[in-house]
C-alpha cells in the first residue's frame, strides 16, 4: 500500500477506489482489505481512507450509511447528500438491506443454519472513550450456508492430522459490531486471518502455505430499494487476488461462481 508519510496526503500513485455503482445519489465502491472507512483516532498515521478516495473519485462530498471493519473487503455503500443518507441509515435500521458475504472458516459447518446469540458492547479503547459501558447485549442474528468445504493434509493443530475448512456465504440479520466475526467464533468455526477473534494457528498457516495475510471475509452483495426511485438494486463486488489464489488452490471457484456471485 502507498503512502506518502511527508505531508500526510494521499499519494497520488496509489491504487484507485473501485467504483461499482454511482448515480447522481448515491456511489458504492468495492472496499480493499485493510482500508479504513474514514480517519480514526486510532491509526493516526494512516493516509488512505475510502470515505476521502470516494469523495475525490467522484468529485463530491459523500455521507457513510454503514461500516465494513478495516480487514473485510467489498461492497460500501455511500449517499451524495444528508438527506438520502438519512434514508439509507433507515433502511439499514430497519433491516431492509440485504447483506450477503463470503468466509472462509475454521472445520466443517453445517449445510445450513442460524445463530441467534446475543452480543455485549465491546467498545475501543479510544473510539468508544465516551461510550455507555452498561449497554445490555443486544439481539444478533446470523444465517448460513455452506458452499464448499476441504479437507487439507496438514497438521496445524497437533488434536488433528488434517485440517478442515469450509467457504461459506453469511447473512447478518442485524449490523452488531464484528457480528459475522463473532458469531463464527461462539460457533467454534472463526473465520481464517481473523487476528482479533480467530485462531493464530490456521492463521499463520494461511499465510505460510498460500500467502494470504488478510481476513478472509467479504462483503459480496448488498440488495435495498433505491432511496429515491424505489427501484431494486443489487450491488456486488468482485474478489481481491489473495482470495482468488485461495478459491483455486481449493477448487472452489465454481462453488462461488454457482452461487450468483
Amino acid at each position: 500500500m502507498n503512502m506518502d508519510h511527508d505531508n500526510g496526503n494521499t499519494d497520488q500513485h496509489a491504487e484507485p477506489i473501485e467504483i461499482l455503482y454511482e448515480d447522481e445519489f448515491l456511489v458504492a465502491i468495492n472496499k480493499e482489505a485493510g482500508l479504513l472507512v474514514h480517519r480514526s483516532w486510532l491509526d493516526k498515521g494512516e493516509t488512505r481512507f475510502a470515505l476521502q478516495l470516494t469523495r475525490d473519485a467522484v468529485g463530491c462530498h459523500v455521507y457513510p450509511v454503514h461500516r465494513l471493519d478495516r480487514p473485510t473487503s467489498g461492497v460500501l455503500l455511500f449517499a451524495k447528500s444528508a438527506a438520502v443518507a438519512r434514508s439509507l441509515t433507515e433502511a439499514f435500521t430497519e433491516r431492509k438491506v440485504t447483506k450477503q458475504y463470503l468466509a472462509v472458516v475454521r472445520g466443517f459447518m453445517s449445510e445450513q443454519g442460524s445463530i441467534d446469540y446475543a452480543l455485549s458492547f465491546k467498545p475501543d479503547a479510544i473510539a468508544d472513550k465516551f461510550a455507555n459501558l452498561d449497554k445490555p447485549a443486544q439481539e444478533a442474528v446470523t444465517h448460513w450456508q455452506r458452499l464448499a468445504q476441504i479437507e487439507l493434509p496438514f497438521a496445524v493443530s497437533r488434536k488433528h492430522d488434517t485440517s478442515r475448512y469450509s467457504l461459506m456465504r453469511l447473512i447478518p440479520k442485524t449490523g452488531r459490531k464484528h457480528q459475522l466475526r463473532r458469531h463464527m467464533k461462539h460457533l467454534f468455526h472463526p473465520i481464517v486471518g481473523d487476528t482479533s477473534h480467530g485462531d493464530g494457528r490456521h492463521n499463520r498457516f494461511f499465510r505460510s502455505q498460500y500467502e494470504c495475510t488478510r481476513m478472509l471475509l467479504h462483503a459480496q452483495r448488498l440488495a435495498l430499494s433505491h432511496p429515491v426511485t424505489g427501484e431494486p438494486l443489487l450491488i456486488q463486488a468482485g474478489l481481491d487476488e489473495q482470495w482468488m489464489n485461495i478459491l483455486e488452490a481449493f477448487d472452489w471457484v465454481d462453488s462461488v461462481e454457482g452461487s450468483g456471485h
